[in-house]
């Protein structure tokens, strides 16, 4: 088990996904390192999101959600009979496509998990200084602390997403398509903090543009009409793809 967790953080094994009758995903397998970020990519619809929250399990409560096979957290199946969902969700956490901002400070934003778990306040500060910074956001922010965390602009508020993700300090971190809709400074930001977090942290990061997944990710996996069509590193898929369907899209023939 040791080996299998030194190598591998995170494993799909054959997983098929289900809403009702309509198939999300099919037999697909993964597998995502420690201190690396694994890029799915793939067009709309192609099952990119299902498979991002199926992950920590957010897909739990879809009416008429029907799943099979397993999705392995350091070798432990996080659909076993009972897996703590809540405890799950710390060491995954997510960032979704839209910033989602809470109604507070943007201090408080941050410190709202960590308060949760019941730190005093010398060490919720310290993780929200420290979350900031990792997440680059501290020194546009550090003197603002106290206004509404809605005054940021679309990029500040992806980044202070992931920062309120960081400060519960998780063990892998899912991104649902992070910079849609961002400026390229504010994409090129967030691409630069994730490549210093991938030192601390498991980082899977779903994407619908190639040109990202080749620029911020270690290994990529191209997902298609609810399968893997290829995976692999991505220098490798990049330059020499193994399958059509890859190179097509890729190269911008569809998608």
């Amino acid at each position: 088990m040791s080996e299998q967790r030194q190598a591998v953080k995170l494993k799909v094994e054959g997983f098929s996904f289900r809403y009702g009758d309509v198939e999300a995903l099919r037999n697909v397998s993964l597998e995502a390192s420690p201190n690396a970020i694994l890029g799915i990519m793939g067009p709309t619809g192609s099952g990119k999101t299902t498979l991002l929250r199926s992950i920590n399990r957010m897909n739990d409560l879809v009416p008429n959600a029907r799943w099979e096979g397993r999705i392995l957290l350091d070798g432990e199946d996080v659909y076993r009979p009972g897996v703590r969902v809540e405890q799950l969700r710390r060491r995954v956490g997510m960032v979704f496509a839209l910033p989602v901002v809470l109604p507070m400070s943007i201090f408080d934003n941050v410190a709202y998990g960590p308060r949760l778990q019941g730190q005093g306040r010398g060490m919720v500060v310290e993780a929200v200084e420290r979350s900031l910074r990792d997440a680059a956001l501290w020194e546009e922010v550090a003197g603002r602390l106290k206004e509404p965390a809605a005054r940021l602009s679309g990029g500040q508020q992806q980044r202070l997403a992931l920062a309120r993700v960081l400060a519960l300090d998780p063990e892998v971190i899912l991104l649902d398509e992070p910079c849609s809709g961002l400026d390229p400074i504010s994409t090129l930001r967030i691409e630069e903090a994730l490549k210093r977090l991938k030192q601390r942290y498991t980082i899977v990061l779903v994407t619908h543009n190639p040109r990202q997944a080749a620029r911020a990710c270690d290994q990529v996996a191209f997902l298609y009409l609810g399968q893997v069509v290829e995976a692999g590193p991505a220098g490798r898929v990049f330059t020499h793809p193994h399958r059509s369907e890859t190179e097509q899209y890729i190269s911008g023939r569809f998608g």
